[in-house]
């Protein structure tokens, strides 16, 4: 056993060894350690002395020896460099938070949108879209981490660029607001990978095709088709819609700021087709719309599904496949056959709410002059019959 006084508190302690000579070579090494040491400390000068005295003393509190200090303070520069500033960096983002599932904070955060006024459409989108996330995510808030995040949106199957910008936006949002409550110390979508939203090719409605939807139609969806088709209204625009927007007698539709996409208000005319589609409906009161989001748009695919004909040889019918829904298209429809009626694009961005060059850019000349014409021909045979009605198309 070796005595060994070479604690910074002096003490003495008894290393043991397996032999004698393992003892002794310790026992040299240390003398030579304890002589070193001791001719460094009595040639420090005033200075220095006052200063080993500073540093261990400021160490007192913390209960670290100054030996160790030195030790790891180098080791930390031999890492980062500027120590002061890694400490700094490690404790932003490293904040103490408060544990809360991801799904209270969804709650939460759905609670507090809308106590603020925010719109039932916005509130469903953030609902769905949360709602999901949070089923993946049985954890608390502060735990989760980017990586998972970028596996979860990879995962979503057959997602468009523009449905996953959607997702990333709406999480983003969900994190910035647990992080300004303490429930996370930063965001892990921000370096989730963005995606360019890639629009697709522009697909509109033949006027044989409208008129087989409206045919199908069920009464309460109809009149969201033909404002859909007649007017260029966006979907989101006619499931906030109400009846006394639409100024039949007068023959146009207002689009308030509050129900518009671009939050600018707008006026949009009514043609005559779309007047006779509308006249069953002229003393309806409230929203045009009577169902919920998911459910309008399952009725856009269960009327699609409903042209479908079968074939009847005693009747001299002919089998027809379903008109296949193609996404936007009765807004795209309006603005093709529109814009090739008037030929003029900055007449039809105020009635659609956008712009001159998008409706150069996608629009010009996606149709021919005798099909628009025969789109806003399309009318009911029966106007004051609000049932499924026969159309007719002039050739």
């Amino acid at each position: 056993m070796v005595a060994n006084y070479a604690g910074s508190d002096r003490k003495r302690r008894f290393d043991s060894y397996a032999d004698e000579s393992l003892a002794v070579e310790a026992a040299s090494k240390l003398a030579r350690q304890l002589s070193e040491r001791d001719t460094i400390s009595a040639s420090m000068t005033r200075e220095q002395s006052f200063e080993f005295a500073n540093a261990t003393q400021k160490l007192q509190p913390i209960g670290i020896s100054l030996t160790d200090a030195v030790c790891r303070f180098i080791e930390a520069f031999q890492i980062c460099g500027d120590v002061v500033a890694a400490a700094k960096f490690y404790a932003a983002r490293h904040k103490r938070t408060i544990a809360k599932r991801v799904l209270r904070v969804v709650a939460e955060l759905l609670k507090v949108k809308k106590a603020r006024g925010a719109s039932p459409r916005y509130l469903q989108d953030l609902r769905t879209r949360l709602a999901k996330f949070a089923k993946s995510f049985q954890k608390d808030a502060c735990n989760v981490t980017t990586s998972e995040v970028q596996e979860w949106l990879d995962d979503q199957k057959k997602l468009s660029s523009q449905s996953y910008a959607n997702y990333r936006r709406v999480v983003y949002l969900l994190f910035e607001f647990a992080i300004a409550r303490g429930y996370a110390s930063d965001n892990p979508v921000a370096n989730v990978e963005n995606v360019k939203v890639r629009n697709g090719e522009i697909k509109i409605f033949t006027p044989t095709e409208i008129s087989r939807l409206l045919t199908a139609s069920t009464p309460d969806f109809l009149p969201c088709l033909a404002l859909g088709a007649f007017a260029g209204l966006r979907s989101a625009e006619i499931e906030r819609l109400e009846w006394s927007d639409i100024h039949l007698a007068e023959k146009f539709i207002v689009v308030g700021a509050s129900k518009a996409k671009t939050a600018g208000r707008r006026v949009v005319p009514i043609h005559d087709n779309l007047a006779s589609w509308l006249a069953p409906y002229a003393k309806r009161q409230g929203n045009v719309w009577k169902g919920g989001h998911d459910e309008f748009y399952e009725a856009q695919q269960e009327i699609a599904a409903a042209t479908a004909v079968e074939s009847d040889a005693e009747k001299g019918i002919a089998a027809q496949k379903p008109v296949k829904w193609k996404a936007n298209a009765l807004r795209h429809s309006y603005a093709s056959y529109r814009f090739s009626v008037t030929n003029d694009a900055g007449r039809v961005a105020g009635e659609c709410g956008n712009s001159a060059a998008v409706i150069h850019r996608h629009y010009r000349e996606l149709v021919k002059p005798a099909d628009a014409v025969k789109w806003f021909a399309v009318k009911p045979e029966a106007p004051a019959n609000v049932t499924a009605m026969p159309v007719s198309v002039n050739a």
